[in-house]
């Protein structure tokens, strides 16, 4: 097995300096993916945007930016975070795109303040946006009708979604929008990965038909995005998901809109996990090694206790998603156990199924002190981070060229109370 890129550097040596459990990321996997998604398609008619709900940490976004990859945003203040990282405000070219099912908080003044493009996937945003004196262009969120995540919770396009316009309206919505003075350049849908690899290809397919055959009714279309999806293999011995055909997809697909509509039309892709889920770890340090005995309610297991919890990786609780994790220098032979975290949740365990039910794992027999990787940690970990149980947020590190760098602190209680207070309303 190839070495991988974190077991070349001393996790006890930043350990030391930052404590655990900490989020490390590694500059050059984030600027290798950013490449091959630069290369899937290399005309200019064919532009990604970076899904920055995957992570929105300052470093990442500063280098997704020096790629040359737009943004697609989801709250006012992502779009804040985004320009502070140096992209570029204003709808022409919409470098930074707003996709919301609901304007809350500060997103509408932002889109006004900014001259965000907002791209709408609830009709009565229209006349939010036209009540506040917005006049201009606008991309609509459609539900296509079908599509679904890496699991079914994730329920990203079909009936039961709440994403976006259903299609069949969206001309109707149209109409609604030009009266408002408003004008639909952009057709927007996400229909998710799904389970195999094929299943993400005839979606595609799918999807590229759907924005042909609706483009007679926008003839102010300027750019149809396809959103993200793009499949990555959290689990060891899958394959990586082959970016040329896709890339060929894509390209058709801007030729035939474009032929239809006898103007140039943009393709856009949203891939957030693609790019940035292998380029950083989650390390915990182990803190015991416990056994439950077998009884009446079923066998019982070695659980492997560690620092980190599903405040700081929400997704194995949350979804059963799995996360490959190895010992670093530990020279045990192989047991089963259970990797567990502080919480005070009995669903506070990395070792689960879809099912939510106990899934150990084979790792060296762990030993208290010991350090445990939990691989492929980019998306969705810091990002979904919290303070459950009022426990700080993990440090993020940063390593380039060799060097770290602690690209954020450790939360303090200092920081959790900052916020509370007892004024009269």
């Amino acid at each position: 097995m190839p070495v991988r890129w974190f077991e070349t550097l001393d996790l006890e040596g930043i350990a030391a300096k930052v404590g655990t459990p900490f989020f490390l990321y590694h500059a050059e996997t984030l600027r290798e993916r950013a490449r091959r998604i630069r290369n899937i398609a290399p005309e200019p008619g064919v532009r990604a945007r970076y899904a920055m709900k995957a992570c929105s940490l300052h470093v990442v976004l500063r280098a997704l930016r020096e790629a040359d990859l737009w943004i697609d945003a989801v709250s006012g203040n992502e779009v804040l975070r985004a320009k502070a990282a140096g992209f570029p405000a204003g709808a022409e070219p919409p470098v930074i795109l707003l996709t919301s099912d609901v304007f809350r908080d500060n997103s509408l003044d932002v889109v006004l303040r900014e001259r965000i493009l907002p791209n709408v996937g609830s009709p009565g945003m229209l006349s939010e946006l036209a009540r506040s004196g917005y006049r201009g262009p606008v991309g609509f969120r459609v539900n296509p009708g079908f599509g679904h995540g890496h699991v079914e919770a994730c329920d990203t396009g079909g009936p039961s979604s709440k994403h976006g316009i259903w299609y069949e309206d969206a001309p109707r919505w149209r109409h609604e929008a030009e009266r408002l003075g408003l004008r639909v350049t952009l057709l927007h849908a996400h229909v998710g990965t799904g389970p195999e690899f094929e299943e993400f290809y005839r979606n595609m397919h799918r999807l590229a038909d759907l924005f042909e055959s609706m483009l007679d009714e926008f003839p102010d279309v300027e750019a149809v995005n396809f959103g993200g999806g793009i499949p990555y293999p959290y689990r060891p011995g899958v394959p990586e998901f082959d970016l040329a055909p896709f890339g060929e997809l894509l390209a058709r697909a801007r030729a035939r809109c474009s032929e239809r509509t006898k103007r140039d039309i943009r393709v856009e892709i949203e891939p957030g996990r693609y790019l940035v889920a292998p380029a950083a770890v989650l390390v915990a340090r182990v803190r015991d090694v416990k056994e439950t005995r077998e009884n009446e309610k079923g066998p019982g297991h070695l659980f492997t206790m560690v620092d980190a919890g599903f405040c700081d990786l929400v997704r194995p609780a949350m979804y059963g998603s799995y996360h490959h994790m190895t010992i670093p220098g530990n020279p045990n032979p192989p047991e089963r156990t259970a990797v567990a975290g502080p919480l005070c949740e009995s669903g506070d365990v990395f070792t689960r199924d879809l099912h939510e039910l106990l899934e150990p794992r084979e790792l060296p027999r762990p030993r208290p002190g010991d350090l445990l990787v939990l691989h492929d940690a980019g998306a969705y970990g810091e990002a979904m981070s919290s303070n459950y149980n009022s426990i700080g947020r993990a440090a993020r590190v940063w390593v380039e060229n060799g060097a770290s760098y602690l690209a954020g602190r450790r939360e303090s209680f200092e920081d959790l109370v900052r916020t509370e207070c007892f004024e009269r309303l």
